[in-house]
């Protein structure tokens, strides 16, 4: 990958692993103030607040933690145990710094996840599931890691669920593997946004592992 000042057109625009390996080692230092509050980033919020209103406990895995901009949230609205995992050691490193995670697993989810079979109650994904990101291919790695019936919510940037079979995956995983698939479009910035991005849409996914 060349060269490319993290932004959210660069993070859009990564191929590989390594790309966001290298992407976010750069931007995990100032990403809260130069992305999240400089852009209203809502997604996180919406993710967190969906995951709780259905009904979800603890323990939970943060998937694509990032800076812990979810799992603050989670944390505040009483949620825990909360592990983070990310592809980026460098944004684990920020998220661990607020005290809000019980453990960080640096991992690359299309490599699968160093954790045992059902070892968490819930899973919730927030800006993980977009472009230059992850795709439905994930999915049975996250099912392998949650309990019968734990809570899913997982943000799907809304052209990245249309352009990437994220309808089929779902669709294929509710004849035994998921429960009451829900799907809610919400925006993934506030009023505050000014940016080409600043309409983009997301699904969040409600489920339960059957």
């Amino acid at each position: 990958m060349s060269r490319k000042k993290p932004d959210l057109h660069a993070a859009y625009s990564l191929t590989s692993p390594e790309d966001n390996r290298q992407l976010y080692a750069e931007w995990a230092g100032d990403y809260d103030e130069s992305f999240a509050s400089l852009e209203d980033y809502q997604l996180h919020i919406h993710t967190a607040r969906a995951f709780v209103g259905a009904g979800g406990q603890g323990p939970v895995l943060d998937v694509g933690a990032g800076t812990g901009l979810c799992g603050a949230v989670l944390s505040g609205l009483g949620v825990g145990p909360i592990d983070a995992t990310d592809i980026s050691a460098e944004m684990l490193d920020q998220a661990m710094r607020k005290d809000i995670y019980r453990d960080a697993i640096e991992a690359d989810l299309t490599q699968g996840l160093p954790v045992p079979p059902e070892s968490y109650s819930g899973v919730v994904s927030s800006g993980t599931f977009t472009h230059g990101h992850l795709g439905p291919e994930v999915l049975p790695a996250l099912l392998r890691i949650a309990r019968h019936g734990a809570q899913f919510a997982l943000s799907i940037n809304a052209e990245h669920y249309a352009e990437h079979g994220f309808a089929e995956a779902l669709q294929d995983m509710s004849t035994g593997q998921i429960e009451n698939l829900t799907l809610t479009k919400v925006r993934i910035y506030g009023d505050l946004a000014a940016g080409p991005n600043k309409d983009d849409t997301a699904f969040i996914a409600l489920f339960e592992r059957g």
